[in-house]
């Protein structure tokens, strides 16, 4: 016979088990208000997330959207950040960072590839098909190969000349920013033939999604900062500073110089703040104070931003310097752009 103390006990687990029931109605709807979503940085991230959209709305994963939408900008010679077209290095290579993460956990990267345009699909590729999260160099490319992907020339005509440019000073001065500026044509196309002579930057597509079943994932590919020195492999290709993926906090992705990310493991320690409760915009602003607190007057002189997305769908980003923007996608935001809150 059963004490009513056993009876409360069991009716108390009772009551525990309809909450944790994935199927339960407030669950349920709390779900229903994450999914899905997707964010991407920069201008390019409107036609980015757009991309992404058609594979979420059609039940697709997070990580397939992400990835194509990071291939689009890949594919762009106009964006001359990111993949074909990209600025090379100071010996007139170009070469890719990329990485992605999934809701598991599992990741795969790729650094200073050269001759293969879809960097964030070898990524995949080393995260699906290797036992290693991170392949560089002519081995990154040789695995590209052997996946079916095909040897093309990433230095275009355009690229060429603004390197050439380059050379007669040999000024390595980042330009903050670079999506934005005056000498750009359009939303993506970038005019080398206005820029200040020297200086260039690199603007990252970083891309978070979260899909119909509430599972995030993310992308992260760039062409690195232009005229860098041959071998150079900034952030965005390393877990944890160019992006990291919680399935059960949120994600975040990382833009600007890559040196001052690594040096704090930025987009880790982004999630990790969301996982002590803060929003994500608070989340990526204490990132942003960390690199400011380390150093000041380097920080003065640079960009860095970070977007983040949590588990409720919740959005927000934080940048050093004015000028880093976002877009989201969602049905209730229909691919927005939206301006990062700065520190200086």
């Amino acid at each position: 016979m059963q004490t009513r103390r056993k009876f409360l006990e069991l009716a108390t687990l009772g009551g525990s088990a309809i909450a944790l029931n994935p199927k339960n109605v407030v669950l349920k709807n709390n779900n229903n208000s994450t999914k899905p979503i997707v964010v991407s940085t920069w201008n390019f991230g409107i036609r980015a997330n757009k991309e992404a959209w058609t594979v979420l709305k059609s039940n697709g994963s997070a990580l397939d959207a992400a990835e194509a939408g990071a291939r689009l900008v890949e594919a762009d010679p106009s964006i001359q950040t990111i993949g074909l077209g990209g600025f090379p290095d100071r010996d007139g290579y170009v070469t890719l960072d990329a990485c992605v993460m999934d809701e598991k956990g599992n990741a795969g990267a790729v650094g200073c590839m050269q001759d293969i345009v879809h960097a964030v699909s070898v990524a995949k590729h080393v995260k699906n098909d290797t036992p290693h999260v991170m392949l560089v160099g002519e081995g990154a490319t040789q695995f590209a190969l052997s996946k079916g992907f095909k040897r093309q020339n990433l230095l275009t005509p355009e690229s060429k000349k603004a390197w050439k440019e380059w050379l007669k000073k040999s000024d390595y001065k980042p330009e903050m920013n670079i999506e934005n500026k005056s000498y750009l044509d359009s939303a993506t196309a970038f005019n080398p033939l206005k820029m200040p002579g020297g200086r260039y930057n690199h603007d990252t597509i970083g891309i978070l999604a979260i899909d119909q079943e509430g599972n995030l994932s993310g992308a992260c590919t760039t062409s690195g900062m232009a005229f860098k020195m041959h071998g150079r492999v900034g952030d965005s290709p390393i877990i944890g500073a160019g992006l990291y993926v919680d399935n059960k906090v949120g994600a975040a992705t990382a833009t600007g110089v890559g040196e001052a990310n690594m040096r704090m493991c930025g987009t880790h320690t982004v999630v990790e703040y969301m996982r002590h409760g803060h929003s994500p915009e608070d989340a990526c602003r204490k990132a942003v104070e960390r690199v400011v607190k380390h150093d000041y007057d380097y920080a003065k002189r640079i960009q860095l931003g970070f977007l983040a997305i949590n588990k409720k769908g919740e959005t927000g980003a934080y940048c050093l310097q004015k000028g880093f923007n976002y877009a989201v996608y969602s049905e209730e935001i229909p691919n927005k752009l939206f301006d990062g809150k700065y520190y200086f």
